[in-house]
């Protein structure tokens, strides 16, 4: 597979910015993707309307207990995850280690949408 050259953080919101075609805005995420750089991907998929694969990460922040991955996957898709989602997702983080995370998608659980 070729590589696509990513932007540095300038040049990635001047694209955001813009008019980005669908097309290279899914391209940048998978380039981004490859990497293991879902952050900088999200708003690429977002751009490319890509709500499988923004889900897939909301999925991987449950399972990993990423409350950071999880708001900005949740951001795009305008999506606020349920409360039992957040409880999920705590208790994968205390499995994981991940104290803050834990602490704070338990927090999140108790906040009515």
């Amino acid at each position: 597979m070729s590589k696509t050259k990513l932007p540095d953080a300038l040049a990635r919101r001047h694209l955001l910015d813009g008019n980005l075609d669908v097309n290279k805005a899914r391209a940048l995420a998978d380039a981004y993707l490859e990497q293991d750089r879902e952050i900088e991907a999200i708003d690429f998929l977002a751009c490319a309307d890509a709500t499988d694969e923004l889900k897939r990460l909301q999925k991987a922040a449950v399972e990993r207990g990423d409350v950071f991955l999880m708001k900005l996957a949740s951001a795009a898709l305008d999506d606020e995850p349920d409360s039992q989602t957040w409880r999920d997702l705590a208790s994968a983080a205390t499995a994981k280690g991940r104290p803050r995370d834990a602490e704070s998608a338990a927090r999140l659980a108790t906040v009515e949408g």
